[in-house]
């Protein structure tokens, strides 16, 4: 049972304002037993807990994410995820859905049109997984979504061919390895928040996305903040609230 249906209960005469405490006080955090789930996340952070899915077998993932659907009206993600927690879940809940290049299992509920806009620019090819991971993460929290890709400093015309996107959007996601130059020159060239992601695409001396994550680190440009090596998710939750904050203004 999820909050509407205890709140409705209410408002129908069908369940008192004691049982509605009770019921809401056995929301508070659901021991699975290898698992507490946090069902009073939605209230404090506008988002159900997302279940991130590495680590886990896919047996404990795909209870977690089951019983996420069945509590809440809001969309369901579980990140880092194999194609093995998707065949689960899909017995219980065919529809779950799964992207296979973004590694993320989720249910998509949209209550209401997307809104905002969020641009989220792929420097290389090789830097898709994240990238779709930050998109579909935007998606699933209500965020109008636009993904730009094959836009590095190699070539910048081809970035130049996208201004006027860029600078329609509201919050940017920027995911690039090698130097991760691309951050700073997005920061340059816009008035909006920009959030970093460093990849750990790249040859030796690029030390699996540090070297990246340092150069965005240290950006000239004002207005980037940088999330964790590979962290399309961060990224696109952090770019999800600016631009929701950005929607009540």
């Amino acid at each position: 049972m999820s909050y509407r249906d205890i709140f409705e209960q209410v408002k129908a005469g069908t369940l008192t304002v004691d049982e509605a405490l009770e019921q809401i006080r056995k929301f508070d955090a659901e021991d699975l037993g290898f698992a507490r789930i946090d069902h009073h996340r939605t209230l404090r952070k506008g988002f159900p807990e997302v279940v991130y899915c590495e680590g886990k077998t896919p047996q404990q993932a795909a209870e977690i994410l089951i019983r996420l659907a069945e509590t809440t009206d809001a969309s369901v993600m579980g990140t880092r995820s194999g194609v093995e927690v998707y065949h689960l879940v899909a017995q219980m809940r065919p529809e779950f859905q799964y992207d296979e290049q973004a590694r993320m299992v989720y249910l998509k509920r949209q209550a209401s049109p997307p809104v905002g806009h969020v641009v989220v620019l792929a420097a290389g090819t090789s830097d898709l997984p994240v990238a779709r991971e930050a998109v579909l993460t935007l998606e699933l929290m209500g965020a109008c979504t636009t993904l730009i890709v094959d836009v590095g400093v190699a070539g910048l015309h081809r970035l130049l061919e996208h201004l006027d996107t860029i600078y329609a959007a509201r919050v940017l996601v920027v995911v690039a390895g090698m130097e991760g130059a691309l951050a700073s020159v997005v920061g340059g060239l816009v008035d909006r928040p920009v959030v970093a992601v460093p990849t750990s695409v790249g040859y030796g001396s690029h030390f699996g996305g540090l070297a990246p994550l340092l150069s965005m680190l240290n950006a000239c440009a004002s207005g980037i903040g940088t999330v964790n090596i590979d962290n399309g998710f961060g990224a696109g939750y952090l770019a999800a609230l600016i631009n929701q904050l950005g929607e009540s203004t």
